[in-house]
């Protein structure tokens, strides 16, 4: 209608809505840019981890801890968006993958994963982690079916190894093997994120068994000052002593499990917020994964600090194969495994995993 307000396109509206938006963080151009480069590093990190598959479905190096790695191998896939259905070479990798974790022998009678390829406990707890996160996304019934009953089996030896008797101060761990008497924060985080996840995917885990590894992990944390100071808090390894990569790992257990605003949660992310990774730290790939996916739950300036820390320090350090490169200490010769951390680290963009969302 002529002389309308509505008979002309409101072009001061759309350009103001276009500045507007453009002043926000996520549409920025360097903020693209760094989404970007994540992207491309993801996808070349997961051509990498394929072309580490054998016919087998294993994705390996050695034969050593062959289970574990390859469990973690599909953790990091599944953490960008493949899934065991899609008619995909990645996907047919993951199905591959996961048909190689499902085959005889690598599951004991106990419902133990941890035996033949001697990766014990931490083995165990991260193929039950990724058993808990397929479920549902199986490539057909049969592999769901099949998911479903391993995983249930795997989350059993983890409650019956938590109530082998222990000191009072390791009740609620876990440790090296299914009859440890004794207990470490890296080991019984592996079990507490399957647990956790087994039990939202629906699997029979008793609350007061994630209750009580909730106990353990905290009675492990220290702080040198005022929980509200930022000043160093943090957690142990088996005894209140903290490092940095046991205090992320702490963090984000603790959260996991549904301890948002737990005074330790609170004092160890804002400590981390001012001591972001460095390279030199013993176990950096294990700590940054942790500190990445940690602060991410905590939200806020932490997870948007935190995100940056982790472009900065891990893009740089992608070989031209995909790979993730050394940077010392005990990590250097185990390529998939720190590929596949690194990838874990930067897929908190994506939000895939259920474990991983807020």
């Amino acid at each position: 209608m002529k002389g309308s307000p509505f008979s002309k396109p409101k072009l001061w509206l759309f350009s103001g809505l276009l500045t507007a938006l453009s002043s926000c963080e996520f549409l920025t151009p360097s903020s693209h840019a760094a989404d970007d480069a994540v992207d491309k590093a993801t996808q070349k990190a997961v051509q990498y981890l394929i072309n580490k598959q054998d016919p087998r479905g294993a994705i390996r190096e050695t034969d050593s801890r062959e289970t574990a790695v390859t469990a973690l191998a599909a953790l990091a896939m599944l953490a960008v968006g493949n899934q065991p259905s899609d008619p995909t070479p990645e996907g047919r990798a993951l199905a591959n993958a996961v048909e190689f974790l499902l085959s005889d022998g690598r599951q004991d009678r106990e419902g133990y994963f941890g035996t033949k390829d001697h990766s014990q406990m931490y083995g165990h707890g991260i193929t039950t982690l990724v058993l808990a996160e397929l479920l549902g996304m199986g490539s057909n019934p049969d592999m769901d079916a099949r998911i479903r009953a391993a995983c249930q089996s795997a989350v059993d030896l983890i409650l019956r190894a938590q109530k082998v008797r222990k000191a009072e101060s390791a009740q609620g761990g876990w440790r090296y093997n299914p009859v440890s008497a004794d207990s470490d924060l890296s080991i019984t985080v592996w079990q507490t994120m399957a647990l956790r996840a087994a039990k939202n995917a629906g699997l029979n885990v008793p609350s007061d068994s994630i209750a009580s590894a909730v106990d353990f992990i905290k009675r492990l944390f220290k702080s040198t000052g005022d929980l509200k100071s930022r000043a160093a808090a943090g957690f142990g390894y088996t005894s209140p002593a903290p490092s940095w990569s046991t205090s992320t790992a702490g963090l984000l257990a603790l959260q996991v499990c549904g301890e948002y605003s737990a005074p330790e949660v609170l004092a160890t992310a804002d400590y981390l917020l001012t001591n972001p990774p460095k390279k030199q730290v013993p176990w950096f790939y294990y700590g940054t994964y942790y500190y990445a996916q940690g602060m991410y739950q905590r939200g806020g300036e932490h997870a948007d600090q935190a995100a940056r820390n982790v472009r900065e320090i891990l893009l740089p350090l992608q070989e031209a194969d995909g790979s993730w490169a050394p940077v010392g200490g005990s990590e250097n010769t185990a390529r998939i495994y720190r590929t596949a951390m690194a990838v874990l680290s930067l897929s908190v963009k994506y939000h895939y995993l259920p474990i991983y969302q807020r």
